[in-house]
């Protein structure tokens, strides 16, 4: 199509320089005609004149003979001069021969030994060339009769030689003539001939000048046309380009950006060289290398015919990406859309489309913020609707409690390492509770929160040395995990739940009575009953919570919320740890469902009153050898060491902070918290704890906390 194209645009170029080969075509046949006829000409006047000396020759070796009678006939002399004249009267043959028909004429000996094609007589030489051959064919018999014996000296042809002599002298002048008047019309020939090839030559070039200057006109014409067309398309071009709103350029193979680009592109890059950069120098440090890489590879694609553009596109590694921008403090996001350009079928250059969609962008986040938000506000009111009022005010009430024990620890300034790793360790475990009754309430927002802290707690764990400002990027969680529990309190107060009277109530003055609500054991027993089940769903593993020996117990009210955080840890330890999946246990002759227990009683020692509460599973047991083994990977204890430990020295290590003898975290365990806050909350109120367990059978935590006295 644009070959067609091409040819209706130059035909008028095309037709005239036909015209000019066909002219120029002409005038060289016609030269070609004209030289080749002067050349036969030529090559005529060449073969009279020869005859002509020829004539002459055998005229002088007549005399010669004639005068050399009675010289011995086998004389060098004699011999010379009758061979000479045999040649001379068949060489003279030959010319009237070729003369008169035309044809090729061979002259050998003497002087000459070449060939000439030789044109025959014009007709109007015709009359001149008739009285030569005449003259000739009288000379020649006679010489042929004489020349017959002339060398036998026994025959005396002395009269012969006198009769040719004579004849020769008679016809010689008539031969002259002749040849003269032959000579002189294949000159004026040549004259002619000449003359019409040097008007056909001033004509030509005269011819050709005349269509050289038309010629040239109509092309600057055509140039002229053309250039204002240009002019016109690159105006428009010009216009289009500093008109869009979107960033256009054509790209090579080269990654190279081509001369013509619109004027947004300056703004959208930021750059105002653009022409004949590459475009990966354009792009270095405003995108990744991972992206600069990507798009080197993608353009590569781009070129190759092979691979459908559209799977291309699917793959456009700048898609809304993030692009730094030096003169600003805020990043922006670009689009960059690719299209191939054509040229018949191989593909000549890439358009490529820039838009900035950074306003899109943070639409999109803000509305995909806001969608999280109202999700988490959803998930938040659904905990409410199906929550009593009383646990959501405990979590509501442990959570600013964990907080605000948290900004204690922040704020403490701490200079040692000890005191720093000590700080650490608190924050862990208050993060790790918080976590924890989040977890069991499916307040999804509130781990992932807690989750990420827990996560640069355990990242600054592993450091070797710690400083104050590690901790300040915490504060940002502590911030939404307050403003989530605001949000909790504000959905509460708006569909007129009892959490601001629940507040109220416990302000007020309690009588023992009152602080034994009997619905607390019934709530924490649900509370318990529910989140292990929904640990076991995340661990793929089947078991059952039996919160019967919870039965006719109160919790005092001074222990609610400490027996509740611990029971959470102990029951995540024990669905986690504990209770293998249900694979394993048919392996190990155990039913597939994991039994969990826990219950609670009240006992006097020493005229002091103790709660006590059991967490006890049916599953593996303390592996004492999985805990030397984690200790030894850990680095802490050679192999001879970590053998020398007792059990007691190993329980202690269980509860220590970081030890887990998990290999993989996730939302449920694996960083070595939960059992550091059981042993520091059971410190933190005088209490004890005590572990019994068998390997592959059961593992028992009794926690044993006072009673205050009211």
């Amino acid at each position: 199509m644009k070959f067609l194209d091409m040819n209706d645009r130059y035909s008028g170029l095309i037709v005239s320089m036909g015209g000019l080969l066909a002219i120029m075509a002409v005038l060289l046949v016609i030269n070609i005609v004209a030289a080749s006829r002067l050349e036969k000409n030529t090559d005529l006047i060449d073969a009279t004149n020869r005859m002509a000396t020829n004539t002459q020759s055998v005229m002088k070796d007549l005399f010669d003979l004639q005068s050399s009678q009675g010289e011995d006939i086998s004389s060098p002399h004699m011999t010379t001069v009758l061979k000479r004249i045999r040649a001379s009267v068949e060489l003279n043959d030959q010319f009237l021969e070729a003369l008169d028909k035309g044809g090729k004429l061979n002259f050998v000996g003497g002087d000459h030994d070449d060939m000439e094609d030789v044109r025959a007589i014009p007709d109007d030489a015709r009359e001149h060339f008739d009285v030569v051959k005449s003259e000739w064919q009288k000379i020649e018999p006679l010489l042929s009769d004489y020349l017959k014996n002339a060398d036998n000296i026994m025959i005396d042809s002395s009269s012969k030689l006198s009769l040719a002599h004579s004849q020769a002298q008679a016809s010689t002048v008539r031969m002259n003539e002749g040849l003269e008047n032959l000579l002189a019309v294949v000159h004026e020939d040549v004259e002619d001939n000449a003359h019409f090839i040097r008007i056909v030559q001033i004509l030509g070039i005269l011819g050709v000048l005349v269509y050289f200057v038309i010629f040239l006109r109509v092309i600057m014409g055509r140039l002229q046309e053309s250039d204002r067309e240009l002019e016109v398309a690159r105006r428009e071009t010009s216009d289009i380009m500093a008109t869009v709103n979107t960033g256009l350029f054509l790209l090579d193979k080269d990654l190279n950006i081509g001369q013509q680009y619109s004027k947004a592109l300056v703004d959208i890059i930021g750059t105002k060289r653009l022409a004949g950069e590459n475009l990966t120098d354009v792009l270095s440090h405003r995108i990744s290398e991972t992206d600069l890489e990507t798009t080197r590879q993608f353009i590569e694609q781009l070129y190759n015919t092979r691979v459908k553009e559209k799977l291309v596109n699917d793959l456009n590694p700048l898609n809304k990406v993030m692009f730094y921008d030096e003169g600003s403090a805020k990043n922006r996001y670009l689009d960059f859309k690719f299209s191939r350009v054509y040229e018949g079928k191989e593909i000549s250059r890439i358009l490529v489309n820039v838009n900035d969609v950074s306003n899109a962008v943070y639409l999109e986040q803000r509305l995909e913020k806001e969608r999280a938000q109202n999700d988490m506000q959803i998930e938040m009111l659904t905990t409410i609707l199906n929550v009593s009022p009383r646990v959501i005010h405990e979590f509501i009430r442990n959570t600013h409690t964990h907080i605000d024990k948290m900004n204690t620890i922040l704020k403490n300034p701490g200079s040692s390492q000890f005191e720093l790793e000590t700080k650490l360790k608190s924050m862990y475990r208050e993060m790790h509770s918080l976590k924890g009754e989040a977890s069991a309430l499916k307040l999804h927002s509130f781990t992932k929160i807690a989750s990420d802290a827990e996560d640069k707690l355990h990242a600054l764990q592993n450091q070797s040395k710690l400083s104050g400002n590690d901790f300040l990027p915490l504060t940002v969680q502590l911030d939404e995990l307050l403003n989530l529990s605001n949000t909790i309190t504000n959905l509460g107060e708006r569909i007129g739940n009892t959490v601001a009277t629940m507040s109220k109530m416990d302000a007020e003055p309690q009588t023992r009575t009152e602080r034994e609500r009997p619905d607390a054991k019934t709530e924490l027993g649900g509370y318990l009953v529910q989140f292990g089940h929904d640990i076991a769903k995340r661990q793929q593993k089947q078991i059952q919570v039996d919160v019967s020996g919870m039965a006719g117990v109160s919790i005092p009210d001074s222990l609610s919320v400490v027996t509740k955080e611990i029971c959470v840890q102990l029951l995540r330890n024990a669905v986690v740890h504990g209770i293998a999946d249900g694979q394993t246990r048919i392996a190990n002759g155990r039913p597939l469902v994991g039994q969990v227990a826990i219950s609670a009683k009240e006992e006097r020692e020493d005229g002091q009153n103790y709660f006590l509460f059991t967490v006890e599973d049916d599953g593996l047991g303390i592996d004492y050898d999985n805990i030397r083994q984690r200790l030894v990977d850990a680095g802490k204890y050679s192999d001879e060491d970590v053998r020398a430990l007792s059990e007691a020295q190993l329980l202690n290590t269980l509860f220590s902070s970081g030890f887990s003898t998990r290999s993989v975290t996730d939302e449920d365990g694996g960083r070595g918290v939960g059992l550091d806050i059981v042993k520091d909350r059971v410190k933190e109120y005088g209490g004890k704890i005590s572990v019994q367990s068998e390997k592959g059978k059961f593992a028992r935590f009794v926690v044993k906390l006072p009673i205050p006295i009211v």
